[in-house]
């Protein structure tokens, strides 16, 4: 048997699912939580917690700035700071397809492994199931995640209300582009790659700095059009945004031009938008600049109380042109 790939052995809870966990799984997530080789992890938890969970089905699986085991721990580690709270723990589900290449999953597995360090989290508990060959895709992969929530922090979109401040953390678009890139074969300059990232310890800096932001929503499918309308809907506010102020390197917005694609509805995997009240944008803007994932950080917009449910961009020669929340998804396949 070729030990290159993954076979239907793999799955069927014998003695080469023992050696994938032990020889592959098992030195990459070491911990002294999934040592225990339990059914489940037991975990220590102090404080009100939050809870998600996210399947990761992009397509191609490896692309500029990351990988689909990349994008599932920074999904997830993202979307339980937008809550407010500190990531503590991760689950991982792996369907993988009979045929697989072993140094692939090697690769997303190292990747992962990579991820989770620089978040700070633990991998506790897993699960891998094979299906026949040309029935999965390659691999497709589930986490769930635990995470404290921030004393004092209270992050909920009813908090938004007229006259707050919006900031992003950077140039949006970046990693739609870099998948698109990957299954069109167009060639993208150096700079480049998907934003692929945990925010949670830029999270932790915000809440320190302001802990009366409203909330924080990671732009990943919908883009920040999707964010905006959702809050802007859930607030029952109106919001501008100046197209001017939102940043989008030429390079991607020229790669929307040729396309056919909005910047506003690209998907991002490691940028947030903030709400925040105008008196804790300085700090707040000074607090994400001296970050790595938030030094290109800007306020592109404010909310009011017309046109609530609204979002409008005031664009470039003076007009406004509504934003409408996609009524699909723009690009399949992005996370």
């Amino acid at each position: 048997m070729d030990d290159s790939f993954i076979t239907m052995a793999h799955g069927a809870g014998g003695l080469k699912s023992r050696e994938l966990v032990e020889k592959m799984m098992l030195p990459a997530f070491d911990n002294k939580y999934l040592r225990q080789m339990h059914d489940g992890a037991k975990l220590l938890l102090k404080n009100n917690i939050a809870f998600t969970t996210d399947s990761y089905v992009v397509k191609p699986l490896f692309f500029r700035g990351g990988n689909i085991g990349k994008l599932a721990i920074c999904g997830t580690v993202n979307d339980l700071s937008m809550t407010g709270a500190i990531p503590r723990y991760l689950s991982v589900g792996m369907i993988i397809e009979e045929g697989f290449p072993m140094v692939d999953l090697q690769t997303i597995v190292n990747t992962m492994k990579k991820a989770a360090q620089e978040a700070g989290i633990y991998i506790v508990t897993g699960d891998t199931k094979v299906v026949d060959k040309n029935s999965g895709d390659g691999i497709f992969i589930n986490t769930a995640g635990v995470g404290e929530l921030i004393e004092g922090s209270n992050i909920a979109p009813q908090n938004v209300r007229p006259d707050m401040d919006i900031i992003v953390s950077g140039y949006l678009g970046d990693h739609a582009a870099s998948v698109m890139a990957v299954r069109h074969g167009l060639e993208l300059p150096d700079n480049i790659k998907s934003d692929c990232a945990p925010l949670n310890g830029l999270v932790k800096e915000i809440l320190q700095a302001a802990p009366q932001v409203a909330v924080m929503r990671d732009a990943t499918r919908g883009g920040a059009a999707a964010v905006l309308n959702e809050i802007a809907g859930q607030a029952q506010v109106g919001i501008i945004i100046d197209e001017e102020k939102v940043p989008v390197r030429k390079e991607v917005r020229g790669f929307c031009d040729i396309l056919g694609f909005d910047p506003l509805y690209l998907a991002n995997e490691g940028k947030l938008i903030a709400f925040v009240n105008k008196k804790d944008t300085p700090i707040v803007l000074q607090t994400m600049h001296k970050n790595k994932y938030g030094k290109n950080a800007c306020m592109i917009g404010t909310t009011n109380d017309k046109s609530c449910g609204e979002v409008g961009l005031r664009t470039i020669i003076g007009g406004i042109r509504i934003v409408d929340m996609p009524a699909g998804e723009q690009i399949p396949r992005i996370c």
